[in-house]
């Protein structure tokens, strides 16, 4: 499972600022704020993703997906659970992916497999399989949202 400590906290804080968002760093050992899974998943309040070393990049990517989704007024009342929409939980599946491949030392094709790993479960047995063939929803979501390019299926700029 590829974590925060694998990668530079400074890069995957760059990624999160792009969007408005803080990376806060959590002491070892220390619970995590935020965290709707506990134990070392990611948290959120507001517009900040709290994380540790140990906590799992796509778990990190995920959260940072469901406050980078939502309109700044929405995020400032974020506190653990970010959304009881499945469409939007769908989309964040997509865009967590996508913005592996942004993180130098990541990569789409690592999200799904730790995604995977994890347990995520999908119709089409994986996460690539739903990403790549059963997310055209989530695709037109998050297009709509102007946080992809379509035809390409990438991050917008």
């Amino acid at each position: 499972m590829l974590t925060l400590s694998h990668l530079a906290f400074d890069d995957v804080a760059t990624l999160l600022a792009r969007y408005d968002l803080r990376l806060q760093r959590v002491d070892d050992g220390e619970p995590i704020p935020g965290s709707y899974w506990g134990d070392t998943e990611a948290g959120l309040i507001g517009s900040t993703v709290y994380a540790r070393g140990d906590t799992p990049l796509h778990s990190l990517l995920h959260e940072a997906a469901h406050l980078i989704v939502l309109p700044p007024e929405r995020r400032a009342q974020v506190h653990t659970d970010a959304t009881d929409s499945i469409e939007e939980e769908d989309a964040v599946c997509v865009l967590q992916c996508l913005l592996g491949d942004a993180i130098p030392g990541a990569s789409r094709e690592r999200i799904f497999e730790d995604m995977d790993s994890w347990g995520y479960s999908f119709r089409l047995g994986s996460a690539r399989a739903y990403v790549e063939q059963d997310a055209e929803s989530s695709w037109q979501w998050l297009a709509e949202r102007g946080l992809v390019r379509l035809p390409e299926r990438v991050l917008a700029a």
